[in-house]
Order: C-alpha cells, then structure tokens, then sequence
C-alpha cells in the first residue's frame, strides 16, 4: 500500500467482509458492525461529519469488549488502526470533503485542462455517458452532474490534457 491507497476506504473495505462474515449470534458484532459501515459509507461518500469518527471509534471499543467469537473482537480493528494512524485522512474526507488518494469517487471530478486541450474530441467519443462536450478550436468540457468518473476520458486522452481532482 502506498499514497494511492486511501485508508478510509480500506477500512470499509475490511468491515463489508466482516459484516457478511458475521453469524448473526450477537448484537454487537450483527448490528454494530453494520453500523459502523454505513458510517464509513457516509464517510467516504462526502457525507461524514466530525462526530463520526468518534461514534466509530466508540462502537469499534464497544463491539471488541462485547461480541461473543474472535470475528466481532476484531472486526473493528482495522477501522481503528486507520484511525490511529491515518486520522488525517479521515478528517480530510469529512471536513474537506476530499480523498487525499484520490479513491473515493463520490469526491473527485475529472477536469479537461484548456491549455492543453487540443479539441480534438476523442475524450467526448469515449465517455460512455456522454458527459463531454466541445467544438473545435474550443476546449472541451465535463458536465459533473451527468460524469460517473470512469476516468475512460483521461485514459484516451492522447494530449493528457484531463485531470483527477481529488
């Protein structure tokens, strides 16, 4: 793992393995888990708020102290390891609304650079949502509303003329 990689979402990614994992026996590993998933969900799509990290932290030391099997005493360990040592990124995704790594789709954008955006249309040919527009001589543009952040347009873009904003 390295700068590429966000932290948050590797949380999550752990917790969504141990949330269909779980039996089900206990309420704190059946519900808190579940909990703390749809917090980090709401994290890591631009709808965190700074009281979640401390209602993660708190339902992770509680579900550790009171689940029945080794699956709900770890279950939450991975969220508070990022937590210890990435609580940067968390703040980042809650009070910046932005992934420092870029991951989280739901907070980046792809920009077309007018400078070097030749007009040449092969990004527009490309997007599978019809998102790009342009004309020639003008540089072209992505409508974020319609854009579902594939990234096919940086991808064909010969002039590397599109960017990802995290």
């Amino acid at each position: 793992m390295d700068e590429d990689n966000c932290m948050v979402d590797i949380a999550k990614f752990f917790l969504e393995f141990t949330v269909d994992e779980s039996c089900g026996k206990c309420p704190p590993c059946r519900i808190g888990t579940k909990r703390m998933l749809e917090i980090l969900e709401r994290i890591t799509g631009g709808k965190g708020e700074e009281e979640d990290i401390e209602k993660l932290e708190t339902l992770a030391k509680n579900i550790i102290s009171s689940s029945l099997c080794g699956l709900g005493q770890s279950a939450p360990q991975p969220v508070l390891s990022t937590l210890k040592y990435f609580r940067d990124e968390y703040i980042a995704h809650v009070r910046d609304k932005k992934c420092p790594a870029g991951v989280c789709k739901s907070m980046m954008s792809y920009v077309i650079s007018a400078d070097l955006c030749k007009s040449c249309g092969i990004c527009a040919r490309h997007c599978p949502v019809g998102a790009i527009s342009g004309e020639k001589k003008v540089p072209y543009v992505i409508d974020q509303e319609k854009c579902i952040k594939c990234g096919v347009c940086m991808e064909k873009c010969p002039f590397k003329a599109i960017f990802k904003n995290a």
